[in-house]
């Protein structure tokens, strides 16, 4: 008991810290590695938690995929981020005005949470006994059964959403040779070769 709540303010008071450098660091590059140690040290509380899923969650796509990604980006576009920087006060009432709107939402969550502690103990769906099958075995059984049209429209809607920014972000070059499957297929042996006589000694 005393090594989990000695895991647990340590990993705690890491993620505190590096979410705080995110914000504070100058250079974006090493924001970006802060997110990274940010992460990683959510994922560790939710393996403290018995959430080992949302851990690996947290590595696979968070880590993996979307912060190294932002970090690719930061890298090969060179923002000049010190002129950026330069109009930020203009958009500090707006800032402020969503920082208040979240921060009241939090103590609205909070005060629902004291108010009414059987809230969180509600479950639409029965779960299985834990001490028979892991979470991720609970959580898949639920994704597969209940929730297995709900979970492929998901699907749909992210890969249309991946198509269309691919589609709308596509640019072609006016001076790039491309493959045209259409017009290759549409080809006739009247249109793509041509007889021609050429006389003896003399070229074409």
């Amino acid at each position: 008991m005393v090594l989990s709540a000695l895991a647990f303010y340590l990993f705690a008071g890491v993620m505190v810290a590096a979410a705080f450098l995110v914000i504070a660091a100058r250079n974006p590059v090493h924001s970006v590695l802060f997110l990274i140690l940010t992460f990683f040290n959510a994922a560790a509380l939710f393996v403290l938690l018995g959430a080992e899923f949302l851990a690996m969650l947290l590595i696979v796509v968070y880590v993996g995929a979307v912060a190294v990604l932002f970090l690719f980006v930061v890298m090969m576009l060179d923002v000049d981020f010190t002129e950026l920087k330069s109009g930020v006060l203009q958009y500090l009432p707006v800032g402020a005005m969503v920082g208040l709107i979240v921060l009241t939402e939090l103590f609205l969550v909070l005060g629902t949470l004291v108010a009414a502690p059987e809230t969180a103990t509600v479950r639409v769906v029965p779960m299985p006994d834990p001490g028979e099958i892991s979470n991720i075995a609970a959580l898949g059984a639920i994704l597969y059964t209940d929730y297995i049209y709900l979970f492929q429209a998901a699907g749909m809607i992210l890969l249309l959403a991946m198509i269309g920014a691919i589609v709308l972000t596509l640019r072609h070059k006016p001076h790039v040779k491309r493959q045209n499957i259409s017009d290759q297929v549409a080809r006739t042996p009247e249109g793509s070769m041509e007889v021609v006589e050429v006389k003896s000694g003399q070229g074409i």
